[in-house]
């Protein structure tokens, strides 16, 4: 019962802050209907995983679009370098030296490290200001029913995996909606009724023109394991016939030809975000939308996927689960006409926490005190001379001994990682120090040139840091 009444009150509350301050979403002040927000977030694509960014062994023709017809971020990034930190980091615009969950802590039977019951998510926010907000996809803060729970965190409608452990299959025996527990024939391909899903969520809101809506799709696609349907498999085997005699294997299936099986699912995600696209144009709304596009964070090598052979990061190095650029740069696109110039390319540098502020300026609404994002509005209204630029970027990642990394300095120029942090024995290992104006792909350390800027990096680790009871790290 407490639960309950503490997520009755957290949207209560934000909207009495509102009101005190006297302050209206801007929208419903100037006479004007708010705008709709959706925010497609991809699982393990790298930074070379669509056409628009330079993959060439398959197209990406819808997202692409995205891009074509709005803005697309060559210096953006994950708010982490694996999943569930990724969607901390995104649902509370804090990065990971203050976002709730910092890592992919597994619960039994069922679920992940729960947000806490007190934590204000974009979807309160925007729930708050009179939008209708749904989620597609994988969750993975939250088992079904706790404080962490989709619905319990601001969403009115979620379909999918609630456990992203449970996501490690696209053939599933059960899925989520809402809070009822939906059991499968472990055969169906979940990625196609999620989507059946949010695509009659989307028509509904569409239609119904009452309020604006938020719809937050975080689809599994492209994580292990590397399944699709043969419609899409069976064209890319006989493209790549000379990977047919490998098998992947991961979370209990087992494939033929994962290099297909890839190229197929970016192939079905794309389709089904040009079904998106089509909802817009269909209800008239297109121009009221804005769409965005990323991942959450760099390639993966699970499953037979051969990240490589795609060449996924680009000229990035590093995989997920590093902290190298290739970890943890991500695409990001945005379309919306009349908004966003059409083929424009932003060098801003971004990240996922940055999602949170610019979804309130965009939907009018005040913007909660204390976030580590800065709204990218100006920027996506091709206003850059007026964006507010971070000082600094921050990741920390408590898995494989300890990582965190810095982007700092005039233009972002400087990049500072350090691994070993929670090596209790030999203690940190010494601060990496990188240009990334001449060398992204990071393979020239400079900290025995710059030590100035070791010593910055340094201060910056420090300042960026608040201890966490379940996510310990070096110095707390």
């Amino acid at each position: 019962m407490l639960l309950v009444l503490q997520m009755m009150i957290k949207p209560l509350l934000f909207l009495f802050s509102i009101a005190l301050a006297g302050t209206l979403p801007l929208s419903h002040a100037q006479g004007q209907e708010a705008p709709n927000i959706i925010y497609i977030l991809m699982d393990d694509a790298g930074y070379g995983d669509l056409s628009c960014y330079g993959q060439k062994k398959f197209q990406t023709p819808n997202i692409d679009r995205l891009a074509t017809e709005g803005m697309k971020f060559t210096q953006h990034y994950a708010g982490s370098t694996v999943c569930a930190p990724t969607r901390s980091v995104l649902m509370t615009g804090l990065h990971t030296g203050h976002t709730p969950n910092r890592g992919n802590r597994e619960l039994k039977p069922v679920g992940q490290h729960p947000l806490p019951a007190d934590t204000l998510t974009i979807a309160e926010s925007l729930k708050a200001a009179g939008y209708a907000t749904g989620a597609f996809g994988k969750w993975g803060l939250g088992a079904p029913g706790s404080e962490g729970d989709p619905v319990n965190q601001g969403f009115d409608r979620f379909y999918g995996y609630n456990c992203q452990r449970n996501a490690h299959t696209y053939r599933p025996t059960w899925l989520y909606s809402d809070l009822e527990k939906v059991t499968l024939d472990g055969k169906t391909y979940s990625h196609d009724i999620i989507m059946a899903e949010c695509l009659e969520w989307l028509n509904e809101q569409a239609a119904d023109k009452t309020k604006p809506f938020f719809c937050y799709i975080p689809t599994p696609i492209p994580h292990a394991a590397m399944d699709v349907p043969e419609d899409d498999c069976g064209p890319w085997r006989k493209v790549f016939p000379q990977f047919e005699d490998k098998v992947g294997k991961y979370g209990g299936d087992t494939v033929t030809n994962p290099v297909a099986q890839f190229a197929g699912m970016m192939t079905r995600l794309d389709r089904e975000v040009g079904k998106v696209l089509a909802v817009l144009a269909e209800h008239g709304i297109d121009d009221n939308t804005i769409v965005l596009l990323s991942s959450d964070n760099g390639p993966h090598k699970e499953g037979g996927h051969q990240p490589d052979f795609f060449d996924s990061n680009g000229p990035l190095t590093g995989y997920k689960r590093n902290l190298t650029e290739g970890g943890i740069r991500a695409p990001l696109v945005a379309r919306w006409p009349g908004k966003i110039p059409s083929g424009s390319v932003s060098d801003h540098i971004s990240a996922h926490w940055d999602m949170f502020p610019t979804f309130c300026e965009i939907a009018g609404t005040e913007i909660p005190e204390g976030l580590d994002g800065i709204s990218l509005v100006s920027e996506l209204k091709g206003n850059s001379a007026d964006q507010t630029k971070h000082q600094y970027l921050y990741w920390e990642f408590s898995e494989r001994g300890g990582k965190r990394a810095t982007r700092f300095g005039p233009n972002g120029k400087w990049k500072a990682i350090q691994l070993d942090c929670l090596n209790k024995k030999k203690g940190p290992g010494p601060i990496q120090l990188f240009n990334l104006e001449d060398d992204i792909a990071e393979k020239n350390n400079l900290a025995s040139k710059f030590p100035e800027r070791v010593q910055e990096a340094e201060k910056i680790f420090e300042e960026a840091h608040t201890p966490s009871e379940f996510w310990p790290f070096i110095g707390d």
